[in-house]
């Protein structure tokens, strides 16, 4: 019986894995010199290296792509036939919804303000929003959302979920996306955490914008496009709005773009998911792959088969 052939890009995640069973063979590879061996079973490809790298796979026959993200919008026109792809769903959801919670609090309290303040060595005071009693829109109730709601709720806020569809889940009503523009008028808050693709292009678009209060902040920890940039920004130019953004439309944002200057914004560059806890969980989840494959179980996270 021949090994399982597992490939990791880095020796970093090697290291993680720890001891492997016998009958497990595993090779570092970054995908961009030729591949270890003429058949590989999983391949672990580098963390947020976009999709070029897919176009590998016509070449070698491969069983498991084990994604190191949760997203995979641009995967399924890109993935060559015989190949399954699984997400990292389980390894960023905590670390992406601590941000979330972290952006709204730091725009709430005006936060950037005093770093600037402080690089000026000025006392600058002032009478900041709450997180508390604000109405917080969940948009997306899947893993990311479940957590950033689970954060939210030592926080005193009034939470109200939307997802593709109505349902009563984890004890909180989620609302259908259809309700959106009775539900935007009354929100403090948008969060936003929904998946990219077709179907979430601009979800957040001029319509939805205008349907928010004065004053209203969008966090965004989704995916770039789901916001209308340019329609975000006209808002933020006439002060209507604020923004909070870990994704942005495009990306990496380029440096003349009108939205680093916009008032009222805070941006991260999409790092949701980048913090120490990343090593240990995707080390899990790539252990548990093995197991499974070893055992001949269905491997955990599928989304696509080409």
């Amino acid at each position: 019986m021949r090994p399982l052939i597992v490939t990791v890009p880095t020796q970093e995640l090697a290291d993680d894995l720890g001891t492997l069973p016998d009958g497990v063979d595993l090779h570092i590879w970054d995908l961009a010199s030729p591949p270890p061996a003429p058949t590989l079973d999983i391949v672990v490809p580098p963390y947020m290296s976009g999709t070029a790298w897919l176009e590998v796979f016509a070449q070698v026959p491969t069983g498991l792509v084990q994604s190191q993200s949760i997203g995979y919008d641009g995967v399924t026109g890109a993935l060559p036939p015989g190949v399954t792809f699984a997400n990292a769903a389980s390894v960023h959801e905590t670390s992406t919804a601590e941000l979330a919670v972290a952006l709204a609090l730091a725009a709430q309290r005006g936060i950037p303000g005093f770093v600037r303040a402080q690089d000026e060595g000025s006392w600058a005071p002032i009478f900041a929003d709450s997180l508390a009693d604000r109405r917080v829109l969940l948009l997306g109730y899947g893993g990311v959302g479940k957590a950033i709601a689970e954060r939210l709720r030592p926080f005193e806020v009034d939470l109200v979920a939307v997802a593709s569809r109505a349902r009563d889940e984890d004890g909180l009503h989620v609302h259908g996306v259809d309700e959106l523009p009775s539900l935007l008028p009354y929100a403090d808050i948008v969060m936003v955490s929904l998946p990219g693709g077709d179907a979430t292009r601009h979800i957040v678009d001029d319509a939805f914008l205008s349907a928010l209060p004065d004053g209203a902040l969008v966090v965004n920890v989704g995916r770039g496009p789901l916001v209308d940039t340019d329609a975000l920004v006209a808002h933020l130019q006439r002060g209507r709005v604020r923004a909070a953004l870990d994704v942005t439309d495009p990306e990496p944002l380029p440096r003349d773009h009108p939205l680093w200057s916009a008032p009222g914004v805070l941006i991260s560059p999409h790092v949701g998911g980048a913090t120490s806890a990343m090593r240990p969980r995707i080390a899990r989840l790539v252990r548990r792959q093995i197991d499974r494959m070893r055992a001949g179980e269905e491997p955990l996270n599928i989304v696509l088969r080409s």
